[in-house]
């Protein structure tokens, strides 16, 4: 199975997000905490998460960059519980037990994507309003002839 961690070029993240993710620390696209937002809410360092923040699923944090790797059944258990805590917690979903399907849904989704690619591949994602709602696209980078621990650390066991 695999899923994508934070990784981090340099500190800019640090400054642009209210809430850096932790490199290393597991991520997901996280689009549904824009799901009701407008133009009105697009300013600042909302707009930064908004426009190409994945969601750390750790401390919920936004970062630009991701990497593609290995999690192991547990990790993902772990994830999963922590996400559906957060719906709870955040969302005001009724209990954990009614959260864990949605929690699964946007997990498997990422790891669908992942499936996709080799190990350490960077991902990118951006998103736009549109009359449908928020729409979500991304961007690949293959790792070339550098390793990628060369230059970015994003954890690992």
């Amino acid at each position: 199975m695999m899923l994508a961690r934070a990784i981090h070029f340099d500190e800019s993240d640090m400054n642009v997000f209210h809430s850096p993710a932790r490199t290393g620390e597991w991520c997901i696209s996280g689009g549904f905490e824009f799901s009701n937002w407008t133009e009105g809410d697009l300013t600042g360092k909302a707009k930064q998460a908004f426009s190409n923040g994945w969601l750390g699923v750790e401390t919920f944090g936004r970062v630009t960059f991701v990497a593609v790797t290995r999690i192991e059944p547990a990790e993902l258990d772990a994830l999963t519980q922590a996400l559906a805590q957060h719906f709870v917690t955040i969302y005001g979903a009724p209990s954990v037990e009614a959260a864990m399907p949605a929690a699964r849904e946007e997990l498997n989704q990422m790891m669908e994507m992942c499936e996709e690619h080799a190990p350490n591949t960077v991902m990118t994602v951006a998103r736009e309003l549109t009359p449908a709602g928020v729409k979500e696209s991304y961007r690949i980078i293959e790792q070339r002839d550098a390793a990628l621990d060369m230059f970015a650390v994003h954890g690992g066991d």
